[in-house]
């Protein structure tokens, strides 16, 4: 981290800090100009967990029942600011009984008491965006019962909020934050009394800002498919409460959702999870349906990539693949070295998977997250096809950019005798190794087997002279290099036909058999899923081929194949036994 950076990081802070102080003294609005119309919908069975007392955020689990939750000491920050930006309301309002009110109320009116003032860690502009929604959305919710003291502190918080947000926002890092603030500020204007005159000015930003993040493709540079889907819905958010009040959204907004839900569809699985590349998650479950059926966009995505990735699909079988170079620059501080990396989703029931990010299981569990290693695709002799680089500040937190990663990812995408065929390579070992990494694959029509091919290629006389300078420092014993294909947990398996093959099985009843050829050793070992909503990340296995490269060209072929006698159409009847953590 560079003086420059951290000092900016400390300005931000104090001017973050001075603006809540001054947005303290204003006046307060006096109640809302319509009744609020709640669009966020939490979970039952955390709302119920959080009523018992039994707090899970980021990842660490505090039993504290009968206790108000600012009296908690946060473990870490990421904790801190889930708790900050009011997520929690959705699940207690899901509830929606007396006791799961009470204790939403207590919290909130707690909130106010102690951080109101302008005091303490939730008053950045994305954290109060995130907040003014929640507050607005379950205020009908909040409000009942509650007399006219507690009802004018309410309005005066929601007013001085408004007010940092209209003075702040441009200070938040552009992404997933800004649209946060933006949103927010939105929604105080169109539903506070007093607050009219910051619709406009938020509603021409939120259009400027679709039109510089939003890409041609409907990406984000992140190229966080989870981060996408937050977006989007908080776009349809906007749109619908600025219509119901009389206000046009701005065209880049309403363009930037035409282009961002033909992505989203192509970057959802089988099974209606998002895929998992970049520190992405699977997406909260409903979320992308209820945005995508808000939105009115019934268009899917042309042919060819979508935010940089490339997918097939045929039968109940989706492939995702990463097909792009990972993020740039401040974009990347979360990103993976997952270059083509690929997940394979069957019906309902993931196969292939990637690691995930690590982000709220600590430090070294984010890092390894973002590792080549934890990523269904090829390492080479201990190296992410990208390196960890410059450390900076990102969301108030100390992370590290991409270096060294693949500017070349020439792909192709056509139709193969039985099915689709992609065709991808990137050259991020080709300073370190002198090696390109190429990876073919190929669907049959009726999504039944997959047949893939990786192979390292030295293609030029400097990448031959370079792989030439690795061999000689080896003794030319070779370099060695790993196949990695992460199982989802729930995939039974165990190595068959003596070990030439592995066999694994779905919940569905679903049987599938990876073979390979080729001069490789092939095992199964350990391995984690890493998800946010759980208190460690959860045991996996992976099935690993580890070979040598010897020469100029080396290639390994495989073969992923449901077994002969797994039906085309499966009722999958089976349901998720309650999780153990």
């Amino acid at each position: 981290m560079s003086d420059t950076e951290s000092w900016h990081a400390a300005w931000t802070r104090l001017m973050n800090r001075w603006h809540a102080r001054l947005a303290a003294r204003v006046r307060p609005a006096t109640g809302f100009v319509s009744a609020p119309e709640p669009r966020t919908v939490g979970s039952f069975a955390r709302g119920r967990q959080l009523t018992a007392g039994n707090l899970l955020f980021a990842g660490h689990l505090s039993e504290a029942p009968d206790t108000l939750l600012w009296d908690v000491t946060p473990p870490d920050p990421v904790w801190e600011a889930e708790v900050q930006g009011f997520g929690w309301l959705d699940d207690l309002a899901a509830v929606g009984e007396p006791q799961s009110r009470r204790v939403a109320q207590a919290w909130l009116w707690g909130w106010i008491d102690r951080f109101g003032p302008g005091r303490g860690p939730g008053w950045t502009p994305e954290l109060t965006g995130r907040r003014l929604i929640r507050w607005i959305h379950h205020a009908l919710f909040l409000l009942r019962g509650i007399d006219s003291e507690r009802s004018a502190a309410f309005y005066r918080s929601l007013a001085q909020q408004t007010i940092f947000l209209s003075r702040r926002w441009q200070s938040t890092p552009p992404g997933l934050a800004r649209f946060e603030a933006l949103t927010g500020m939105i929604y105080a204007g169109l539903s506070l009394e007093g607050m009219e005159t910051h619709v406009d000015p938020a509603r021409r930003a939120l259009g400027a800002e679709c039109a510089r993040q939003i890409d041609g493709q409907g990406g984000l540079p992140t190229r966080n498919a989870e981060d996408l889907l937050e977006v989007f819905t908080l776009l349809t958010w906007a749109a619908s409460a600025l219509e119901e009040r009389g206000h046009a959204p701005d065209p880049e907004h309403t363009a930037a959702i035409r282009r961002i839900a033909p992505t989203l569809r192509t970057l959802r699985h089988a099974d209606g999870g998002l895929a998992r590349f970049h520190g992405g998650g699977r997406g909260i479950e409903g979320r992308l349906d209820t945005a995508l059926a808000a939105s009115g966009v019934r268009k899917r995505q042309a042919d060819g990539l979508a935010m940089g990735f490339a997918r097939l699909s045929a039968g109940r079988t989706s492939i995702i693949i990463d097909a792009a170079p990972p993020p740039e620059g401040r974009a990347s501080f979360n990103a993976h070295a997952s270059t083509l990396a690929f997940e394979l989703t069957s019906g309902r029931r993931p196969l292939i998977v990637n690691c995930g990010s690590g982000a709220v299981f600590g430090e070294a569990w984010r890092r390894a997250g973002r590792a080549t290693p934890s990523h269904s695709t090829l390492c080479l002799d201990g190296y992410s096809s990208a390196r960890l680089g410059k450390p900076g500040w990102s969301a108030g937190a100390r992370r590290e950019m991409l270096e060294d990663a693949p500017a070349d990812v020439p792909v192709q995408i056509s139709s193969a005798p039985d099915g689709l065929r992609f065709e991808g390579g990137h050259d991020g070992y080709v300073s370190t190794h002198g090696l390109t990494h190429a990876r073919m694959l190929e669907l049959t029509f009726d999504g039944r087997g997959l047949v893939g091919e990786d192979m390292l290629l030295a293609l030029d006389a400097p990448a031959k002279a370079r792989f030439d300078q690795r061999m000689d420092a080896v003794r030319l014993a070779g370099l060695p290099f790993q196949l990695r294909f992460h199982l989802h947990p729930e995939v039974d398996c165990a190595l068959d036909m003596g070990g030439a093959a592995v066999s694994m099985a779905l919940r569905s009843g679903e049987i599938w058999v990876f073979r390979y050829e080729g001069e490789a050793d092939l095992s199964l070992d350990a391995s984690v899923y890493l998800e946010k909503g759980r208190l460690r990340p959860r045991g996996a296995q992976q099935v690993v081929l580890s070979a040598r490269a010897m020469e100029y060209a080396t290639r390994i072929r495989w073969s992923l194949a449901k077994a002969q006698d797994t039906a085309v159409a499966i009722r999958d009847l089976a349901r998720d036994a309650a999780d153990d953590d």
